[in-house]
């Protein structure tokens, strides 16, 4: 089946996972991904667990293989003058340009988006920082944990009685990742319409503070500091987790009036819709602590699968939490392909995060495997470049590749 950016080559600087993850959803959507590495140790996320093993003890890295999925794999030298000179030739034949280096690294290599649109006008060059490539912080270093604090993520997340913490995932890496994917896909778009390229700044500060979506709008317009609330909606009541009968908790959304009635009814409490406490959500929100304690010890008879039941069959917003094992488990996600198994180069079959994007006529295609270390340095340098075998060779020992 025709994949959606069938057509369109991407040469791929990144390393790690913001990056990585942006052009790995676009091998996925059907590009032709070229990624280059760094010639003896390659990206810096293969030193990263789990592993697998390859039959002669080898290892690879789990974390490698899901973020570099169908990609084709060179190894370049980016500080050699001849790697240079591969490199403008490939820019000449790609769509796309993607980088996650500190701003003003690919600038010093001879690779910036202004050298490249010198050689090929139409490139869309993407690049993915901490800060941005505007910013008084641009030259600041940054990880997933420094965007989501600085952000205000963490001020958001978790109880009010322990520390600000991280969200469980690197949300800037996969926040940046998405949006890099967003622009590039805008700008091609854009390119299609009028030939003209240009560039997509991504900065993982920006992708964080987005995602903290109403608390913005709750400081900015509501005047209010919004602060660690746990599980709960800081906004509506019931909205969170509850403690059943057996120890587990059970998850109640709630956030309209309709559904609150059918819960008091379902605890033979049908005057609480009426007091003024609980009447309106936000009178519900102000006053959770109190109802937290009412449901808690009305389903102090029921275990969370008992809960469960009663609350989907009456249409309550529900679910219990969950472990990774479980979710993995789970029949939604493995009927939507949230797993996908595929056959790694000596390493045999492993199961990865599948792609959540579902599309009718053009899916996306994630059961393909990452690249070795220099796994197709050949072939795209013959197929692509025409380079000789005795090219190659001196390219080996001069140690450009």
């Amino acid at each position: 089946m025709k994949k959606a950016l069938e057509g369109i080559k991407v040469l791929d600087f990144t390393n790690v996972l913001a990056g990585p993850f942006c052009t790995a959803n676009l091998a996925d959507l059907g590009a032709e991904v070229i990624k280059i590495e760094r010639p003896g140790s390659g990206d810096g996320s293969r030193i990263f667990g789990p592993f697998v093993y390859d039959e002669d003890g080898t290892k690879q890295s789990g974390y490698y293989i899901y973020a570099n999925r169908g990609k084709k794999g060179i190894t370049l030298n980016l500080k050699n003058e001849k790697a240079r000179e591969i490199i403008y030739d490939l820019v000449k034949k790609c769509d796309v340009v993607v980088e996650n280096f500190s701003p003003g690294v690919m600038e010093k290599l001879g690779y910036s988006y202004e050298k490249f649109k010198e050689i090929n006008p139409s490139i869309v060059y993407c690049s993915i920082s901490g800060f941005g490539q505007v910013s008084p912080h641009r030259n600041l270093p940054a990880y997933d944990i420094v965007a989501q604090g600085r952000a205000g993520m963490m001020s958001i997340t978790g109880y009010p009685d322990n520390p600000p913490a991280r969200v469980g995932s690197s949300l800037g890496d996969i926040s940046a990742g998405l949006y890099a994917v967003l622009g590039i896909m805008v700008a091609l778009f854009h390119r299609e319409k009028t030939g003209e390229g240009q560039m997509v700044d991504i900065a993982m500060m920006d992708s964080v503070f987005s995602f903290i979506e109403t608390n913005i709008v709750r400081h900015t317009i509501g005047g209010i500091d919004p602060v660690r609330v746990g599980a709960r909606h800081p906004l509506s009541a019931p909205f969170d987790i509850y403690r059943c009968k057996d120890g587990e908790y059970v998850i109640i959304a709630i956030a309209s009036n309709i559904h609150f009635k059918v819960l008091c009814d379902l605890m033979g409490r049908p005057e609480l819709p009426e007091d003024p406490k609980f009447d309106e959500d936000w009178n519900r929100s102000d006053n959770d602590v109190e109802l937290k304690e009412i449901i808690e010890d009305f389903l102090s008879d029921y275990t969370l699968d008992e809960a469960i039941d009663m609350f989907q069959k009456n249409h309550i917003p529900c679910g219990p939490i969950f472990d990774i094992k479980k979710a993995c488990q789970d029949e939604s996600i493995l009927s939507r392909e949230m797993l996908v198994d595929i056959e790694q180069p000596k390493a045999g079959k492993l199961r990865i995060t599948g792609n959540p994007v579902k599309l009718s006529e053009t899916p996306p295609d994630p059961k393909h495997p990452a690249p070795l270390l220099g796994q197709h340095t050949e072939e795209i340098l013959k197929a692509e470049l025409g380079y000789t075998d005795e090219q190659i060779a001196k390219l080996k020992e001069d140690k450009v590749i």
